[in-house]
């Protein structure tokens, strides 16, 4: 959440012009972040907010003017414009830059979220794939007796799922395909999707008609690489994208 502070004295004089520049900043940059006001002699008022003098404007913490606190903090402050002069209050220009910097890192980091989550999500479509396409198939003799060998040292009996290998395999090479084919327009490209529909042809056509294990590892290989490719390009679609497109902050609101 991107947030303001308006710190001042009561009997300070700057402190509606300071008010002003913030209004301003925040129409020259569009944002709307939570706005809080302290005096700072205030017995409610965070401690923190006394090691700056008055007027100070905070964006999530940090000083436009990025001063440090200072413990002789109890006078009005002055501020250098661009111009070299010296005034009561932080420059538009200041505060605008302080705004749509924090903003950008708020930003990116929920981008990077987001990117996060949405690889995972592609990730997990993808292996129950793989899980289907490395099983077994129990029409080649020689996996009959290594599958009963392997169940039997497990202490489970003989299950006999080639009926359902063929659908259940179809099923999530599909779903594999439609997760890397999703929003593929928007990253303004179609090639993972198209190398893990051929992935998938290999995978169905090499284990169910010509029975190759060559073909079958070729395509749970070539799945894997749409999956890291796909991914890839989120990242990088993400990262490239502007900050401003990205909703940010909550309702304005003022308080004392």
């Amino acid at each position: 959440m991107l947030t303001v502070e308006l710190l001042y004295d009561t009997n300070c004089p700057n402190v509606k012009d300071a008010r002003a520049q913030l209004l301003r900043a925040l129409a020259a940059t569009g944002l709307s972040p939570h706005w809080q006001e302290w005096d700072r002699g205030a017995p409610e008022s965070p401690s923190r907010v006394r090691a700056y003098g008055s007027p100070t404007i905070l964006v999530n913490g940090q000083d436009v003017a990025n001063a440090s606190p200072s413990a002789g903090a109890d006078c009005c402050r002055l501020y250098v414009d661009d111009g070299g002069q010296l005034r009561g209050v932080p420059s538009v220009e200041a505060i605008t830059a302080a705004l749509l910097r924090t903003n950008e890192t708020i930003s990116s980091t929920a981008g990077t979220a987001v990117v996060q989550k949405g690889s995972w999500r592609s990730a997990l479509a993808v292996l129950p794939a793989l899980g289907t396409a490395l099983l077994p198939n129990l029409t080649c003799p020689a996996c009959w007796p290594a599958y009963a060998g392997l169940l039997s040292a497990l202490g489970l009996g003989f299950v006999d799922y080639t009926p359902f290998l063929l659908p259940l395999t179809a099923i999530f090479v599909t779903l594999a395909v439609i997760s890397l084919g999703y929003r593929a327009k928007h990253r303004r490209t179609h090639k993972p999707f198209i190398l893990a529909l051929l992935a998938a042809i290999l995978i169905v056509v090499g284990k169910f008609v010509f029975v190759s294990n060559l073909a079958v590892y070729g395509g749970v290989a070539l799945l894997v690489g749409a999956s890291l490719w796909n991914s890839w390009l989120q990242r990088a679609s993400k990262s490239g994208s502007c900050p401003a497109c990205i909703p940010t902050g909550s309702r304005l609101s003022t308080g004392t």
